[in-house]
């Protein structure tokens, strides 16, 4: 079964805190839109600025308000791993599925470090473990062989969030974990039909934020084996990738184009992205209503 799990997007106070009562309008209307899972504080979720009690708040407060209405993701990496070990271990009891670890940024690794990092990492938890790769943040990437070794390792590493630029890594991954239960999810949302066709699992996809009921609706399609509709849903989904590329923290546009989407929330993003030319949002603006009236006349055709 294939799955669209987003990333979630934060709604911050002025003072760059979780309002909690906000962010429950977020949570409603991804569960509306029908996703099947929330990734909490992973990239999207401008998580860098938050402290250890902080994300664990959030965390809880993920958990009680959703009720079990969708699975849970963690996204529990830190430079200190110290505290990804124990944000990790804590989520567990709280109902997530499992914590998503990013790979230490800022210093370098190589192959070898990142395995004794993730081995170390997976031996010290109590519960299951996602890899979350992500090279343009980090300055590395996980290599197929690496993974394997993990995999052979741990049996409590049971997955991937991919976010690569050549998905040929994902298919790689993919064969290297065959045997094992393992499941890979591309982290780009044009990436979905070559993740599924490699034998993955579906996206984490930062669109499904501004246009669940289409990523809903694409999963389903691809689900019941409707290969026109898939196609033609996954088209949409292309023609928003630009929006990525319109600013350099793209969670701050996003927001900004939800309450566009009817949710009342403040769009505040964390310092120095709090800040965005309108002409960049207007373009923005366009792009997603041109593709949601496509969306909708297509609904109705």
């Amino acid at each position: 079964m294939y799955k669209i799990i987003t990333p979630v997007v934060t709604v911050f106070d002025k003072n760059e805190k979780p309002d909690f009562e906000a962010n429950k309008k977020v949570i409603d209307f991804l569960v509306e839109g029908g996703v099947d899972g929330i990734l909490v504080l992973g990239s999207t979720g401008e998580f860098t600025g938050l402290s250890k009690k902080e994300k664990y708040d959030f965390f809880r407060f993920y958990a009680e308000y959703t009720n079990q209405r969708v699975e849970l993701y963690a996204g529990t990496g830190s430079t200190n791993f110290k505290e990804t070990v124990e944000l990790s271990n804590e989520i567990y009891s709280m109902g997530y599925v499992a914590p998503m670890v990013i790979g230490p940024y800022y210093y370098g690794l190589d192959q070898e470090k990142l395995f004794v990092f993730y081995d170390t990492l997976a031996k010290s938890l109590s519960g299951d473990l996602y890899v979350y790769n992500f090279p343009a943040r980090t300055g590395h990437s996980i290599a197929p062989d690496t993974m394997n070794r993990l995999l052979e390792e741990n049996k409590n590493i049971v997955g991937l969030k991919d976010s690569v630029t050549e998905p040929n890594h994902t298919n790689l991954v993919c064969r290297a974990a065959k045997g094992h239960p393992f499941l890979s999810y591309s982290g780009f949302d044009d990436q979905f039909l070559y993740n599924i066709s490699s034998g993955g699992n579906g996206c984490i996809g930062g669109l499904s934020n501004i246009v669940p009921e289409i990523w809903s609706d694409l999963v389903a399609a691809a689900n019941k084996n409707d290969f026109e509709r898939t196609i033609r849903l996954e088209n949409l989904i292309h023609q928003l990738m630009p929006l990525y590329d319109l600013d350099s923290n793209f969670s701050l546009l996003f927001k900004k184009l939800m309450i566009k989407r009817g949710v009342d929330i403040s769009p505040q993003a964390i310092f120095p992205f709090n800040q965005m030319d309108e002409g960049i949002y207007k373009k923005a603006e366009e792009l997603m209503d041109l593709v949601i009236a496509q969306y909708r006349e297509f609904k109705i055709g």
